[in-house]
């Protein structure tokens, strides 16, 4: 099977990375060529052309920043599309994003699926992030080496495209909340002169206890916000899930405001940081 990869940034490399070692062949592309060289260590074809690098592929998968990048970057590659090539959409695009995407494979007469992940850098590089499909079912059996090689499970959710994007939204809702709750725990901490470590103690085995919560807050007591996943990726699915909460009728209060925190730290500088550094906000 030959796979390119479109996308090959935070999330991207690792996915293409555990393709190839699955004994996939791959070819990756990236709009800024330096991010994707490293991958020809790795047995990775790079390509800095877009439409040869989508050129005799079985499946071509796309991990781009939002919406408007994948359509820009597919209104280019999919005429250079062969006629049985899918396209899995990887990306957090929300629900008019995945519409329009959608609109577009159909323009071009190329099966889609949709196909968001769970998890970040480290489970992208890992292989272990949750696959979130949805798509025609005659394509699970042709796909499933390369969700097999991506992550450590795979949810099917039908044949509707965007049944995924809409699950994606929902846990959006938790992981950012969470995230958001830990910081302000933390800054609280640190505001009334305790260490904010006896917070997490004192959660530590309850059933007020999450695992994500130790994560993130470790990195807010450190300081250290090497990218998992971006105050600006997190700033963007918090947007998109407000949307997709608006639409559904759902009351949006509380990720209103964990969307305003997020913009914060954006604003003062910490876009490009792991969006553990949202504690920032509550600290200002």
């Amino acid at each position: 099977m030959n796979v390119t990869v479109l996308g090959t940034g935070t999330m991207g490399s690792g996915m293409a990375r555990n393709i190839a070692d699955a004994g996939l062949h791959v070819t990756a592309w990236n709009r800024t060529a330096d991010k994707a060289r490293p991958l020809s260590d790795a047995g990775i074809t790079v390509e800095e052309d877009l439409p040869a690098a989508v050129d005799g592929a079985d499946v071509v998968l796309t991990m781009l920043f939002d919406a408007d990048a994948a359509a820009a970057v597919m209104q280019q590659a999919l005429p250079a599309f062969g006629q049985d090539t899918i396209w899995v959409q990887c990306a957090t695009v929300g629900m008019d994003g995945i519409e329009r995407l959608g609109a577009l494979a159909n323009e071009h007469g190329v099966a889609f699926v949709d196909a968001p992940v769970l998890g970040s850098k480290s489970a992208a590089d890992g292989g272990t992030l949750i696959v979130l499909a949805a798509g025609p079912q005659r394509l699970r059996e042709q796909l499933g080496p390369v969700f097999d090689a991506i992550g450590s499970r795979t949810m099917w959710l039908g044949d509707t495209v965007g049944d995924a994007q809409r699950l994606k939204m929902v846990v959006q809702t938790w992981t950012l909340s969470v995230t958001a709750a830990t910081a302000q725990a933390v800054a609280l901490a640190s505001a009334s002169g305790l260490d904010p470590q006896v917070f997490l103690d004192a959660i530590d085995g309850t059933a007020m206890d999450s695992k994500y919560a130790h994560l993130k807050g470790a990195a807010m007591m450190s300081g250290s916000f090497d990218p998992d996943f971006a105050v600006d990726g997190a700033l963007k699915d918090s947007e998109l899930a407000l949307e997709t909460l608006r639409a559904a009728g759902t009351n949006d209060a509380v990720m209103d405001a964990v969307r305003r925190q997020f913009a914060v730290a954006s604003d003062a500088g910490h876009g490009a940081e792991d969006m553990a550094a949202v504690v920032h906000a509550f600290r200002q």
